[in-house]
């Protein structure tokens, strides 16, 4: 893997998070006293469903909340240059980790109203929604309010809509894009480079989201991850990830591994113990995963002159 190291593009994690109880991601209110879950609609076999989700978005904002509680200084939020324009960032990514890793777009008014100068980076880190494999089944959680009963008013009585399933995600880190491109003067050291990706992968491996988290405490630490180091750009573990029941499809991991192995540097799987049947041959723990992970990140930019 070493002598490959240099040609290595991106690093792409699946990952599943089992979520025994929750109401992980808000949408639409369809009722007034009904809180709603963000939901996707698919036809299948047994007739349409609706699969619970977490958007990227949300994902986004949990994993940079995470890189704050670890200490990184994040880039604060700005008012928009532009009228009506949408908050911003500091836009430095050279000087924060989030400005770096997740990007930016800052449009500014040009001369009396015309079309002025717009700062844009691409974010390098590529999130897919959190969707849950099992679909909803129209549980809901009975609530009463009874603060305005003291204040001389009746009970509030609510629902929200809850879901427990497990669900799959996807992140791709483009790794020649990190500390370069848009928004830099120079591009940072090799080792400052390591240091901002294996932060992020310390901010996944404990990712935890604050919303809805009052009443639905959930964790969505990963415990199954099918991660590898390419040459090429490519989730490709994406759809992959297969699950029956609790049983994991070893046969697909195989396939996927096999049919990419001109672009795969390196691979690995890691599981929770316990909680899986079916796991592939030669898988270790999620925090021997994570190890590895580092690892392959830590060479990479060493050798390109860290």
């Amino acid at each position: 893997m070493s002598e490959d190291c240099t040609q290595a593009k991106a690093l792409t994690i699946t990952y599943l998070t089992p979520v025994s109880f929750a109401s992980l991601n808000g949408g639409d209110k369809e009722a007034d006293n009904i809180s709603s879950i963000k939901k996707l609609t698919r036809e299948t076999n047994e007739g349409i469903r609706e699969y619970p989700y977490v958007s990227s978005q949300a994902l986004r904002r949990a994993l940079r909340d995470q890189l704050a509680t670890m200490g990184h200084k994040l880039s604060e939020g700005v008012v928009a240059a532009a009228k009506k324009g949408a908050a911003t960032t500091k836009c430095d990514p050279a000087s924060y980790i989030d400005d770096d890793l997740f990007g930016y777009m800052n449009a500014q008014s040009g001369e009396s109203g015309g079309r002025g100068k717009t700062d844009k980076r691409t974010s390098p880190v590529r999130v897919s929604p959190l969707v849950a494999i099992q679909p909803y089944q129209g549980d809901l959680d009975f609530g009463t309010n009874y603060m305005s009963v003291e204040a001389g008013g009746d009970p509030n009585i609510y629902e929200t809509e809850i879901h427990g399933g497990l669900y799959r995600g996807t992140i791709l880190i483009e790794l020649d894009r990190v500390g370069a491109g848009d928004g830099f003067e120079s591009d940072l050291e090799a080792s400052r480079k390591a240091e901002r990706i294996t932060a992020l992968l310390d901010a996944l491996q404990n990712l935890w989201s604050t919303g809805r988290q009052s009443r639905f405490l959930a964790d969505l630490t990963p415990k199954f991850i099918a991660a590898a180091l390419t040459s090429v750009k490519a989730p490709i573990f994406l759809e992959s990830v297969q699950v029956k029941g609790q049983t994991l499809n070893g046969a697909v991991l195989d396939e996927v591994l096999k049919d990419h192995e001109a672009v795969v540097i390196d691979s690995v799987i890691g599981v929770r113990s316990g909680l899986f049947e079916g796991v592939p041959e030669g898988a270790c723990t999620i925090g021997e995963a994570f190890v590895k992970l580092n690892g392959w990140v830590k060479d990479c930019y060493r050798q390109n002159g860290a």
